[in-house]
């Protein structure tokens, strides 16, 4: 699968949608009243408040979960999710605790206070072991808080080709793992975890491919896991023309989970304190520094900095550059628009616009580019004209 049919497989495309005309009146049969109408998204330049950088770490195995021995300690590595490490920390986590637990020290080391690191954390304290959290930065500073914040466990998890049985059915035990875990954080102060509406938009028919073979600079083929887990997602409902506002022929309204980034890192940040946590910073720039730490236990949770931290050369940066417009609060829906590199994920910090780059994979530039995303608002804004 190409890097833009995999995009659009995260949102909306990839759940399955019925038949147009069955969909519709399937949708319509279960509704008590019209959908209101929609508050325009206010897409211009002037308004980006923020634009962000991070790299995921994609590794063409897949997410690296074993242990091993070193410097007479036990060193669990957690890293490698691709664009999945949210969605599938818990799950991730839950894979790596027993290699924990078989180590019987109940004081444990996590290396990273990202996705990963955090998640890993309160898994560890469930299960009764203290833990200390050593990273160079936390929340909002570690470059998973510029994620999109959509769940997407099959996001640049691995290749093709290493995509075995075993390793789809490992996959989709970490995601089904991970969503139970996110569901029970729903309905909480600051909305850590929510759901809502969406719109994938095309030009053209959504059975027509779109120009181009969807990916560039020698990126991979990924596979297509997302069938595994339907049942955990809304089915996708095609609209009429006249059933949507957008400027554009053809719609799709789709239902998706998303996190709400800086309350949901709050949140674990708190309880993890909360429980007797504790956080010290660090820079690790070798992986000898381990020996000095007074855990014999250690979580080596450094995402795309265990490329560097281990010579770990099988971890390829994977660019990914957002913006946040102003708030809008009445704004509750996600877009898509198909073929020309715009999702839009309404988070209570501000609109989030993302924009892929032609170069993206293998770049390891954290460095904005503004012109990037103004150019993808402009396109925004385009679906909103009068």
């Amino acid at each position: 699968m190409h890097r833009r049919d995999l995009l659009l497989r995260s949102a909306s495309t990839a759940l399955a949608a019925l038949p147009g005309t069955h969909a519709r009146a399937a949708d319509q049969a279960a509704a008590f009243a019209p959908p209101a109408a929609l508050a325009p998204i206010r897409a211009r330049p002037d308004r980006i408040i923020d634009v962000s950088v991070c790299t995921r770490p994609f590794r063409a195995q897949g997410p690296r979960i074993e242990a091993e021995r070193r410097f007479g300690k036990t060193i669990v590595h957690n890293y490698g999710h691709g664009g999945s490490g949210w969605s599938l920390s818990w799950g991730a986590a839950m894979f790596a605790l027993p290699l924990l637990l078989a180590t019987r020290e109940r004081h444990i080391a996590i290396v990273g206070c990202g996705a990963i690191g955090l998640t890993m954390a309160r898994v560890a304290q469930r299960a009764g072991l203290r833990v200390h959290i050593y990273c160079k930065e936390r929340p909002p500073e570690v470059r998973s808080s510029a994620a999109t914040g959509m769940w997407s466990p099959e996001s640049r998890l691995c290749t093709l080709e290493h995509a075995t049985p075993a390793f789809a059915q490992q996959w989709e035990a970490m995601a089904r793992s991970s969503f139970k875990a996110f569901q029970r954080l729903l309905g909480l102060p600051g909305d850590p975890i929510g759901w809502h509406d969406g719109y994938t938009l095309s030009d053209i028919p959504f059975d027509q491919p779109l120009p181009g073979n969807g990916h560039s600079n020698d990126e991979p083929e990924y596979p297509d896991l997302e069938a595994r887990i339907r049942d955990l997602r809304p089915r996708s409902v095609v609209l009429a023309p006249h059933e949507h506002p957008f400027r554009v022929p053809h719609a799709r309204r789709y239902t998706q989970m998303t996190f709400n980034l800086a309350a949901y890192s709050r949140l674990l940040l708190d309880e993890f304190m909360r429980d007797g946590g504790e956080i010290e910073q660090r820079d690790f720039v070798h992986l000898r520094q381990f020996a000095g730490l007074k855990e014999r236990t250690i979580v080596n949770a450094t995402g795309y900095g265990a490329r560097a931290l281990l010579g770990d050369h099988s971890i390829i940066p994977v660019r990914g550059q957002t913006a946040r417009l102003v708030p809008q609060p009445e704004v509750s829906y996600g877009l898509i628009y198909r073929g020309h590199n715009v999702v839009v994920v309404p988070r209570r910090d501000g609109l989030l616009v993302q924009a892929q780059g032609e170069r993206d994979f293998g770049n390891h530039n954290t460095e904005p580019d503004r012109g990037l995303s103004e150019a993808a608002v402009e396109r925004l804004g385009r679906l909103f004209a009068a």
